[in-house]
């Protein structure tokens, strides 16, 4: 089937297929980052805007590698160095954007549902980078792709997301990305931030972290969003690693060819010990690599290219 979305938004919107399209994308231009020469012409002639009002390392250096990978041109500000500061409205900044021609807007804010209000305003496409505790939309592609890589097919694969779900948008696309592909997901956590209503999401929520490590084939770890909770869930640090940060006690009820996961930044000794976090089951440096291939392939499809044209160049 053709690629059809000129925007994306959310992972919750996106059908199977289309997941696996972004997949299948990423898998060829992956195979381009491995030549001596890693640039395609794909979007020669193209200019992106990376519009991250709200702090990135990871996503915002991604976003850019892969569209200079891709040959577009980039153009990456933020809050500190926009008209914002001056009390313009982000409409204003993103239609002044478009109106300097820009072909694409790639969007990071604090306000949920930005990314979705500029979609509808503006004539073109607008790629959700992470907008307050909703969606994370690229960020849950390269983890499921990272998943995808070491088992294949996730149908019947029991996936453990340990930490912070409350305010995490990264959770939020990873649990809408995983339950379309089959897997078994288990929420894990203080109550105060795993709360029952996740349920109705189709996830299996715990707070007993032993059982729920026992059978797990993959744990993500996510840190403690303090930048969005108005109040502290729990009376500290200390005692939210000592009930629920992994660590080599706890690594050994994992199933032996469990991977450990993390979509940064790591915060060591909190929710996972350093030993962990660069051991023999840490994939958390594949994901970042595998962010550059997935995002390419993210601006390559909005982009208005097909799947099917990207094989032949990575020959």
């Amino acid at each position: 089937m053709p690629w059809t979305r000129k925007h994306l938004i959310t992972l919750e919107e996106l059908s199977l297929a289309e997941i696996d399209q972004i997949h299948t994308t990423a898998t060829a231009f992956k195979k381009i980052l491995r030549r001596n020469v890693k640039k395609v012409p794909a979007l020669r002639g193209k200019t992106i805007v990376n519009l991250f009002l709200e702090p990135s390392t990871r996503t915002r250096i991604a976003f850019d590698m892969a569209a200079k990978r891709l040959s577009a041109d980039v153009i990456s500000f933020d809050a500190a160095s926009s008209s914002t500061t001056k009390g313009e409205t982000l409409r204003d900044t993103a239609e002044n954007i478009q109106a300097l021609n820009a072909d694409m807007i790639v969007i990071r804010h604090a306000c949920a549902g930005s990314p979705l209000y500029l979609s509808r305003i503006l004539d073109i496409p607008v790629i959700n980078a992470g907008d307050g505790a909703h969606e994370h939309p690229s960020q849950g592609l390269l983890d499921t792709f990272t998943m995808k890589e070491h088992f294949g097919d996730l149908r019947g694969r029991k996936v453990v997301i340990l930490g912070d779900i409350l305010f995490s948008r990264v959770a939020r696309s990873n649990i809408h990305a995983l339950s379309k592909m089959g897997a078994a997901v288990t929420l894990v956590g203080p109550s105060t931030l795993v709360p029952h209503a996740f349920t109705s999401m189709g996830v299996t929520v715990s707070h007993d972290l032993k059982s729920a490590l026992a059978d797990a084939e993959v744990v993500m770890l996510l840190r403690i969003q303090h930048e969005r909770q108005a109040t502290n869930p729990f009376p500290s640090i200390g005692e939210y690693t000592s009930m629920f940060g992994l660590n080599k006690t706890r690594a050994s009820w994992l199933n032996p060819k469990a991977i450990i996961m993390h979509p940064g930044p790591i915060n060591r000794g909190v929710e996972i010990d350093a030993d962990l976090a660069d051991g023999e089951r840490s994939v958390i440096l594949e994901q970042v690599t595998n962010g550059i291939a997935v995002r390419m392939a993210i601006l390559y499809l909005c982009s208005g290219g097909q799947p099917e044209h990207v094989l032949p160049s990575s020959e």
